[in-house]
């Protein structure tokens, strides 16, 4: 699909630079907006038969918001094209996924998939931000930047505001922000530095994430040793409860309780006591 929804170009001009980002955006602009019954009936027919005219005619009329969500993010210095290239990828995959019949406009379904995109595009471009590694340290990069009341660094009241508002720890607000008044620097010197001087580049500071071979191995002892310790476990229980347990767990595809419910004749609150009932055995033995 996404190869197909992509080639919009006979509709609109091809976004390949600033040159032809102000045709784009009038060419998106002139894209009447769909009522709610069209945006039904197309949704539909692309679920239903995979239409591609029916995706472009759904992601057509929301370039317009793409481009809004993008002009968002100018200040992050990248280019406004590609992030709004980023963000009808974004969209195109809300396309994809959205289900007319939940209720809710392809609008407010799509906006999160076109944050994402765009999201994900600043953290792999902006230099200062690949640090910003986890989810949690992502979300305060974006928040704290929309926090800064003011260039510079933050007093120490504003910080103990930033931690509460985000729920984060004064360390983490800290730390962040280090990052985003900090210069950009060559994470690796060129070839051109002496050897001596190559080892001050952060490169050479950073930890190995291979693991120990001492720790390969206690890992892969803990996995065996527990997977033991739940055969035995499962063995202590009773046919049934065992089969449930496993085919809800431990197998793929995993039985959904009302599968099960059918299956044994009984209500699914009656699966959902009997795996409840299950675990708290499974727990005991491994307690033990």
């Amino acid at each position: 699909m996404s190869t197909e929804l992509v080639n919009t170009s006979k509709t609109m001009p091809v976004l390949m630079g600033s040159s032809n980002l102000d045709a784009y955006i009038q060419a998106a602009r002139r894209v009447p907006v769909l009522s709610a019954e069209e945006e039904y009936s197309l949704a539909k027919d692309l679920q239903e038969t995979g239409n591609i005219a029916s995706a472009q005619k759904l992601v057509l009329p929301h370039l317009r918001f793409v481009i809004k969500v993008a002009n968002n993010y100018a200040g992050y210095g990248l280019p406004i094209p590609d992030l709004i290239q980023e963000g009808s990828i974004g969209l195109m995959k809300a396309v994809k996924r959205f289900r007319p019949e939940v209720g809710v406009r392809l609008v407010s379904f799509a906006v999160h998939w076109i944050k994402a995109e765009i999201h994900e595009y600043i953290l792999k471009n902006w230099r200062i931000v690949k640090v910003a590694t986890t989810k949690a340290q992502r979300k305060l990069f974006f928040r704290l930047r929309s926090q800064k009341k003011r260039l510079g660094w933050f007093k120490s009241e504003e910080i103990d505001h930033v931690a509460e508002t985000l729920g984060v720890t004064r360390e983490n607000v800290i730390e962040m922000e280090n990052r985003l008044n900090n210069y950009d620097v060559a994470f690796d010197l060129s070839g051109d530095e002496d050897e001596d001087s190559a080892y001050l580049a952060p490169a050479y500071s950073l930890a190995s994430n291979t693991p120990s071979p001492e720790l390969l191995l206690e890992a892969q002892n803990t996995e065996q040793n527990n997977m033991q310790m739940l055969g035995a476990a499962l063995e202590e229980l009773d046919d049934r409860s065992k089969a449930i347990v496993t085919r809800r767990w431990l197998t793929e595809p995993k039985a959904t309780l009302h599968e099960l419910a059918e299956e044994y004749g009984v209500s699914a609150e009656r699966i959902r006591q009997i795996e409840s009932n299950a675990f708290k055995t499974i727990k005991t033995s491994f307690v033990a």
